[in-house]
């Protein structure tokens, strides 16, 4: 039984990635941005198509796949307004409107109804109406679904990283494989970053572009020199804490300003890791914040993934937010062995 998946949201590619490591054929990507092209086309045996989502209806969705398929739809829709990291409300006062994107993705599930679909999101989504609603149209169009929390690191990924996924069939009952890893052999920071050259801030590597890091002012320097693996602002000097860390209020923000610990898994990846002072992105020795290759790595894309497009600038900013907003590679890697596994299963009941 041939399968094919159209992938919504794809950005740069980490989920694509899983699930062609998986042995899955990704046949496109579908973003907004197009800065995510170059990532996604160069890594990936898959076309980049350039569409807002909520612009984008059934027959053309219909149209990207092949003939006599099996139709996958997979999709991570931005996660700011469920994010613990992010506010709910912009400056401005207005709610952030990035929600109504899952609305779409419901939509085209009514008007194509793929065989197997799958979400990835924060687990702070499960709270929300509009998740009940996505289940609730699950249900009524006939989907057997199954949906958990999962820590990424549970599937080798270097990385304690909490997301939900979902995976529903028109099929048959189907859910995420069990965990891979667990606390006694989890990938650590060591594993995944432990090999690369050393850099002091403001370095970029001669063989690798992406290995560079952030220049730290004079004062961050004398911080980072007297912050401990796995420690908080506390270990400093008080002539060198913040204001606010002087006031009960900042007590309890202990983890930004901080080192990673070699022998544990990251914190979660965000869209700025590159910045020593956005939380525990500090490098376990090297005084310095994580470079933009080692933050890749941690969300356990391959050492060889091009992320730099020689014909554009390319800021760590850009690069930053395509690579904290991506699914880590071995989750994608998990869906997609769940979804093989159940296709198999559902040959062989069937016959085929």
């Amino acid at each position: 039984m041939k399968a094919s998946v159209v992938d919504l949201f794809c950005g740069i590619g980490g989920l694509t990635h899983g699930l062609q490591q998986a042995g899955l054929t990704v046949v496109a990507g579908i973003d907004i941005d197009k800065s995510c092209r170059f990532a996604y086309e160069k890594n990936n045996k898959s076309k980049f198509l350039l569409h807002d989502i909520a612009h984008l209806d059934g027959d053309e969705l219909m149209a990207i796949y092949p003939k006599d398929t099996i139709k996958i739809l997979v999709g991570c829709a931005p996660c700011q307004p469920f994010s613990t990291y992010s506010l709910r409300y912009n400056k401005s006062g207005k709610k952030d409107d990035k929600w109504k994107l899952i609305y779409f993705f419901s939509n085209l599930v009514k008007e194509v109804c793929p065989e197997i679909i799958s979400i990835e999101n924060v687990p702070k989504l499960k709270d929300e109406p509009i998740f009940l609603d996505f289940l609730i149209n699950l249900k009524n169009i006939g989907y057997h679904y199954s949906w958990k929390i999962v820590n990424c690191a549970d599937y080798g990924v270097p990385q304690l990283r909490k997301r939900l996924v979902l995976l529903a069939s028109k099929l048959d009952k189907i859910e995420l494989i069990p965990p891979l890893h667990n606390k006694n052999n989890y990938k650590t920071v060591r594993d995944a970053i432990g090999y690369l050259p050393k850099l002091i801030d403001g370095e970029v590597n001669h063989y690798d572009p992406l290995h560079r890091a952030s220049r730290l002012s004079v004062l961050n320097k004398k911080r980072i020199q007297q912050s401990l693996p796995g420690g908080t602002w506390h270990d400093w000097e008080d002539n060198l804490k913040l204001a606010c860390h002087k006031k009960k209020s900042g007590n309890g923000y202990r983890t930004i300003y901080g080192r990673l610990e070699w022998n544990k898994p990251a914190p979660t990846i965000t869209t700025q890791y590159y910045g020593y002072g956005n939380g525990r992105f500090g490098h376990p020795e090297q005084d310095r914040a994580l470079s933009l290759r080692e933050g890749a790595l941690l969300q356990s894309f391959p050492p060889d993934y091009k992320f730099i497009n020689p014909e554009c600038h390319e800021t760590n900013r850009n690069i930053g937010i395509h690579i904290g907003n991506a699914v880590p590679v071995l989750l994608g890697y998990a869906i997609g062995k769940s979804i093989l596994k159940h296709i198999e299963k559902v040959s062989l009941y069937n016959g085929y």
